[in-house]
């Protein structure tokens, strides 16, 4: 007598679309480098350029490679010729690396650099303890990096820290916001990402962000949004993003990357729980989400850790 084998469903998101969403978005992946970086473990270049290939493998078109920074300060980049060194993406790839300072910059161009971004705070307090600088002189200092990036026939992505609240400051006007991202358009930034860094922004929140932005003469295209899930509204804030207009999410691979203001808490955005979310809205990434996931895993292994991300914690039981 032959045994009945039971077959489980694995879920996968079931595409409902919900008018107003865009039809696609852009996934930019900071696991590389922002993910990375706030981890304690130190990764070897060869594995950092095996995760980068793997993400690429899973339809990842644009990632956040590394960052040209003093070793001093993060010494887990401090192989970043290294990694461009070790590279060969595809040409189609989007890559990004961040500059902060002319030095950085000269250090990313000598690399083959395609695209910088340079990071400016929207508070005094952040600028003062993480940038040992001022919110004018931060911009300041951004100003040679974006012209010199120009000049080099490169785009330049700007980050604004501190868009939602500020850990020392507390709550953060949408005014100061928009008055960082008009100066660095000014300057000559291609982009705009707004970042929730330490992830207590809500829906409402969100709109009144963009809106003030947006109020400023910025392009809505032109504007991507970096949530933390700290309090877990990253999702939610992103919906509210969709809601207006916003085609382009900062996220980290299975979550890599930690709040350093709230301890013990989760930091960056999963993108399989963001992927899980847009797929089940019928919004496009071209990313696929099991080869994702799978990469994660990997990469979880060799960080020693387990990921944080609820999707691909549920993806790697249903393997199992």
């Amino acid at each position: 007598m032959s045994e009945t084998v039971e077959t489980i469903w694995q879920p996968r998101p079931q595409p409902f679309p919900v008018s107003g969403m865009p039809a696609s978005v852009r996934i930019y992946e900071v696991g590389p480098r922002d993910g990375l970086q706030a981890e304690a473990t130190l990764v070897p270049v060869e594995v950092k350029a095996e995760f980068c290939r793997r993400l690429v493998d899973a339809g990842v078109s644009t990632i956040e490679l590394t960052s040209f920074v003093s070793p001093k300060w993060i010494p887990q980049l401090a192989d970043a010729e290294q990694l461009m060194t070790e590279l060969a993406l595809p040409e189609t790839v989007r890559q990004v690396v961040l500059a902060p300072n002319q030095r950085g910059l000269d250090r990313a161009l000598a690399a083959g650099a395609r695209e910088v971004a340079v990071f400016v705070s929207a508070t005094e307090t952040f600028a003062a303890k993480n940038l040992n600088s001022t919110v004018r002189g931060a911009l300041d200092a951004a100003a040679p990096v974006v012209q010199g990036a120009v000049a080099a026939g490169l785009p330049v992505r700007g980050y604004i820290s501190m868009c939602f609240g500020d850990p020392w400051e507390g709550p953060v006007a949408p005014s100061m916001v928009a008055d960082v991202a008009e100066q660095l358009v000014a300057l000559g930034v291609t982009s705009l990402s707004l970042g929730d860094t330490i992830g207590v922004a809500t829906p409402g929140h969100v709109h009144a962000v963009l809106g003030e932005v947006l109020a400023r003469g910025i392009g809505v295209d032109s504007v991507a949004m970096h949530f933390h899930d700290t309090y877990g509204q990253a999702l939610t804030n992103v919906y509210a993003s969709l809601q207006a207009g916003v085609i382009e999410f900062d996220s980290s691979a299975g979550g890599l990357g930690r709040c350093p203001y709230a301890k013990g808490a989760t930091g960056n955005l999963a993108t399989e729980d963001l992927l899980w979310m847009l797929h089940g809205l019928g919004v496009s990434t071209g990313v696929d989400l099991d080869a994702l996931a799978r990469t994660s895993s990997w990469m979880a292994a060799r960080m020693g850790n387990e990921s944080p991300s609820a999707v691909v914690t549920a993806l790697a039981a249903g393997r199992a």
